[in-house]
């Protein structure tokens, strides 16, 4: 007999229903494309644009890139009010932040 999400989850105890929600949340935020990001932090591709001295249309062909410098991006973001951090995970180890790539004083 086939059982339905909703009717599975209307058997679980309260806080197991919390918890399932709770890890969704958690993995949808740890995902999410560039366009996701600025509409997050309420902020349109103009505003965008402006801080960053381009055309609305420059932000509007780099949100939808597969293909970015690591500058780019740390720009877009630090445009948002973030920081870009780079993590590598490698196999048998615990994820090591890369640090060559975080903006020198210089830069700025």
């Amino acid at each position: 007999m086939t059982v339905s999400y909703d009717d599975f989850l209307r058997d679980l105890p309260d806080d197991e229903i919390k918890a399932i929600e709770d890890r969704g949340a958690q993995l949808i935020q740890e995902e999410a494309t560039l366009r996701e990001l600025r509409e997050i932090t309420a902020k349109s591709q103009e505003e965008l644009a402006k801080k960053l001295n381009v055309k609305q249309a420059a932000i509007s062909k780099l949100e939808r890139r597969t293909d970015i410098y690591i500058s780019s991006l740390r720009n877009y973001i630090e445009a948002l009010g973030g920081k870009l951090t780079i993590i590598a995970e490698l196999p048998g180890r615990a994820p090591i932040q890369i640090r060559q790539f975080q903006a020198d004083k210089d830069d700025e």
